[in-house]
């Protein structure tokens, strides 16, 4: 869903790149926290997938487009795959909440009747029955979270990044926001939250990944927790291309065994992860796509 290789960001006059050589892979339907100190590379990273940013160095592919092949008047087909959830909502203040996410729909040219038929869903899924006609600031700081959420969610994305959902939130509607974002992830669409909420991170348990100075220091797969400087973490490579943990040392046998036919057999070839599958077949894919004309090489986004 979200390829990752060798990524790097420079901006004049820093003393460090904003992303140094990151690589990763996000399997579709994951949920992750991508966390660390201001600074550490996370907004550049958000930018570089929404491609208000692009890579200096480094390949990025995101739901089967590679950007190496996008033209700029397909980014915004892009941006309509890829729902984005702000810390400061974002939310038009002169329309009702209803407006707001129909707007979304309107802009891409979505028919009133389906308009219709779509925001009354959206607003059901993320509680907000009732509330159609409420302006922005009639509404709670959780609610207009939840207006944020139904407006990006109201395209169907396959992919909804939440950049501080709760950063402006209290602990209570924190906390309900990311059980929607859950909830909203349990109906397939893939999640990818910033955040410097230790408690939400530690409450879900999910994977999470640590930046620090433009770097990843820390991939935790399962039961993740919030660790700035991966001082008490052990990082986990899922990152494309990266070595594998070494094996565990094998128990002293507890008595002599006589040797068989299969003792010391040959080592068999390790199945490749698949971050790595995706990525050989996108390396190829390209290759292929190089040697045609140009006329008739793939268009990514249709």
């Amino acid at each position: 869903m979200i390829l990752l290789e060798k990524v790097s960001k420079y901006y004049p006059h820093d003393k460090v790149p904003a992303l140094d050589e990151v690589s990763l892979h996000i399997a579709p339907k994951e949920f992750v926290f991508l966390v660390g100190k201001s600074g550490a590379g996370k907004s550049t990273l958000i930018k570089m997938l929404t491609r208000e940013e692009k890579p200096d160095y480094g390949k990025i592919m995101v739901g089967g487009i590679d950007y190496d092949f996008m033209k700029k008047r397909q980014i915004p087909h892009l941006r309509r795959r890829i729902g984005v959830v702000f810390q400061d909502f974002k939310l038009l203040p002169n329309r009702t909440v209803y407006e707001n996410v129909a707007f979304a729909l309107e802009i891409v040219g979505v028919s009133n009747a389906e308009i219709k038929r779509t925001v009354p869903k959206v607003l059901e899924l993320v509680g907000l029955s009732g509330k159609e006609k409420k302006f922005p600031g009639e509404l709670s700081g959780g609610e207009r979270q939840r207006t944020a959420i139904a407006r990006s969610m109201a395209r169907q994305p396959k992919i909804l990044i939440a950049d501080e959902p709760t950063g402006n939130l209290d602990p209570e509607n924190s906390l309900g926001i990311i059980k929607l974002l859950e909830e909203i992830n349990n109906f397939g669409t893939t999640i990818l939250v910033t955040t410097h909420d230790e408690k939400v991170v530690n409450l879900l348990k999910k994977r999470v990944i640590t930046l620090q100075d433009g770097k990843i220091i820390g991939d935790q797969k399962d039961g993740g927790h919030y660790d700035l400087d991966g001082s008490n973490i052990k990082i986990q490579k899922r990152s494309l291309g990266g070595p594998a943990p070494a094996p565990a040392p094998a128990a002293p046998a507890a008595s002599p065994v006589a040797p068989t036919a299969n003792v010391n057999p040959e080592p068999k070839d390790e199945k490749k992860s698949s971050g790595e599958e995706v990525l050989e077949k996108m390396r190829k894919a390209k290759t292929e796509e190089e040697a045609k004309p140009v006329a008739k090489r793939r268009k990514f986004i249709h």
